[in-house]
């Protein structure tokens, strides 16, 4: 039994390449308010505050992997509802994955808030602004 484990220790081991996921600069969520049913589109700048009817949130990291391998986008947000002259309660904090918003889903009984995709901002705005100055 112990040669066995020495010769499998021995043997050379052959990993596949593990790509990791990029950090980006922005967010894009989407949110539903379950009263009036209505579905919002929201982009935000990681680390900046934005507001989704009396929740507040924060994205602390937006990562996405490569476009070589299987698409995931995930991010680690703050989100906490605020609700006039009350302290704000903190009702998520966590990662979120795009390909999985039931994973780490976000319990709130008026609100649902899900990961869309990872961008950056400042590549888009280098893009446009370099696709007007062409034209």
């Amino acid at each position: 039994m112990l040669k066995r484990f020495i010769l499998a220790c021995s043997l050379p081991m052959t990993f596949a390449p593990v790509a990791l996921a990029e950090p980006y600069d922005t967010v894009v969520l989407q949110g539903l308010d379950k009263v009036t049913a209505r579905v919002s589109r929201l982009e935000a700048r990681v680390g900046d505050f934005i507001k989704f009817g009396n929740l507040e949130i924060v994205a602390r990291t937006c990562d996405k992997r490569p476009p070589t391998e299987t698409p995931e986008s995930a991010a680690f947000l703050d989100i906490a509802e605020v609700k006039p002259g009350e302290p704000a309660n903190e009702v998520f904090r966590g990662w979120m994955f795009a390909s999985s918003p039931a994973l780490n889903p976000m319990e709130h009984p008026v609100y649902d808030v899900w990961v869309l995709d990872c961008k950056n901002m400042s590549s888009n705005s280098e893009a446009s602004s370099s696709s007007i100055g062409s034209e």
